[in-house]
């Protein structure tokens, strides 16, 4: 049974990974907050080798509007539900959203990026890890 499972919101896309997960992560950054369409994303950080797909996905490649570094995001061309992240200050690693999966019970963040441009009226844990803007990746 696979670790990490979800799909699209019409069921066109599915994943699996066996892995579990290198981090869980809440992202405050402007990007996130206009694909959400929320205040912020959640997303599960594994290594893009570590999961399969199935089923037709589109990416649209966006620039960030704080870093400027590409970000190539991943949705169902049917419902539009996006699915994940690649970003370029991460080579080989993706971020699903975490609202794709099947479970989300398991879910439970580590770290906050992007808190310099958090709304202001969303709470962030202060027992977490936090970062202005990306943590250093080392």
């Amino acid at each position: 049974m696979p670790k990490i499972k979800g799909g699209c919101m019409c069921g066109n896309v599915q994943y699996t990974s066996p892995v579990e997960p290198a981090m869980t992560a809440v992202c405050h950054c402007k990007d996130c907050q206009k694909q959400s369409g929320s205040a912020l994303s959640i997303n599960i950080g594994l290594a893009e080798a570590d999961i399969s797909f199935t089923g037709e996905l589109k990416m649209v490649l966006t620039h960030g509007i704080e870093s400027g570094k590409k970000i190539d995001r991943y949705f169902c061309p049917n419902c539009g539900s996006p699915l994940y992240s690649a970003p370029e200050v991460m080579p080989g690693m993706i971020f699903l959203k975490a609202g794709t999966l099947d479970d989300t019970s398991w879910v439970k963040p580590e770290i906050n990026f992007w808190c310099a441009t958090a709304q202001p009226w969303v709470p962030i844990d202060e027992s977490l890890p936090k970062f202005p803007g990306n943590p250093p990746f080392e």
